[in-house]
């Protein structure tokens, strides 16, 4: 095994199963992440113990057997098919392992795979597009605290974002252009998961620099791990790469919780507000996903399709995420490859 480099590949999570129980299970270890519900642990605790996982365990697991096919949850089995279709394509000098930041299976579990294999170099792979915190920051975070109690600590690469890479654009557009070509949508919709605005400003290392408006407006070396400012900017490259005229397009953010400021416009919000005004056609674009699971599928695809009609819409269109796709695979070994230099 001299010689051979691990890669950790990590996703988000999922439940074990659909039922009430894991659901729970699943939503405690999530939510009392201090990255994700960046509170002081007792009102956390409180918070998410008492209120949140006993209340909308029940909600959650109605959602997740809808999403739920006969093989699992979507997301595991991408990511496992994703496990397979890279170590294929980067072969023998490689060890590729899935991971979830949340249940199973853990990255604790594929870590310790990798260590008892003598791998002189992990490469870490989060599959988040857009760095944020709560996602990435985590699953560093994660990683440091399990390794970090290794007698042996090998060379260590994480990749940081995606987001801007050639063929992630490529690919997303590509999935879009189909729709494009075929129907004639009046509008675009991007929508990227939310957070709580005080997550951008805690972000902001300068004081001044996040205001949470035209700061978004380019990339720079203060905001260039602002999640915020890198939707926006994803949303641009896609804009270009689709050749979309100004107008027919915005970028929006879904699935907040609590009543405390997100992230804005609220995507919600945007759905009511284009049907209402006479648009009739819609393609929705999820570019902060790279596996399609709950946000997508249900969120996006369904409780969107559904609001917009009811509000006047007469279609609505998710565009699919990369999910198994041979530019998402091709994507990733470049990403790998680009952490050797």
């Amino acid at each position: 095994m001299l010689g051979k480099t691990g890669v950790l590949i990590v996703n988000l999570g999922t439940p074990d199963t659909p039922n009430v129980p894991d659901v729970k299970k699943y939503l405690r270890e999530f939510l009392m992440d201090g990255r994700v519900i960046d509170i002081p642990y007792a009102n956390r605790w409180l918070l998410i113990n008492l209120i949140i996982a006993p209340f909308r365990s029940p909600k959650s697991a109605k959602v997740y057997k809808e999403l739920w096919t006969e093989k699992g949850s979507p997301l595991k089995i991408y990511g496992e098919a994703n496990e397979k279709q890279l170590q294929e394509a980067l072969g023998n000098d490689y060890v590729v392992k899935l991971a979830m930041r949340y249940q199973n299976p853990s990255i604790e579990k594929g870590l310790k795979e990798l260590q008892l294999m003598g791998l002189s170099k992990i490469i870490v792979v989060p599959f988040f597009p857009q760095y944020a915190s709560a996602s990435t920051g985590s699953v560093y975070e994660e990683v440091m605290r399990i390794i970090g109690q290794w007698q042996i600590i090998p060379q260590l690469k994480f990749v940081n974002y995606f987001y801007n890479h050639p063929k992630f654009i490529k690919a997303f557009a590509d999935n879009g252009r189909k729709y494009l070509d075929k129907g004639n949508y009046d509008y675009v919709v991007f929508s990227y998961h939310g957070l709580p605005e005080r997550q951008m400003t805690k972000a902001d290392c300068t004081g001044n620099t996040c205001k949470l408006g035209s700061c978004c407006d380019t990339i720079h070396a203060f905001n260039q791990h602002c999640y915020r400012a890198s939707c926006y900017e994803t949303t641009r490259l896609l804009v270009k790469e689709l050749g979309l005229k100004e107008g027919t397009y915005t970028t929006s953010f879904q699935s907040r919780l609590g009543k405390e400021p997100w992230i804005q416009p609220y995507t919600d919000h945007v759905v009511k507000e284009l049907a209402q005004k006479g648009v009739k056609r819609v393609l929705a674009y999820s570019p902060a996903f790279v596996a399609d699971c709950l946000e997508t599928t249900i969120e996006v695809a369904e409780e969107y399709r559904e609001m917009f009609e009811e509000h006047g819409g007469e279609h609505w269109q998710l565009v699919e995420s990369l999910n198994d796709s041979a530019p998402w695979i091709d994507l990733l070994t470049d990403l790998v490859k680009e952490q050797e230099h």
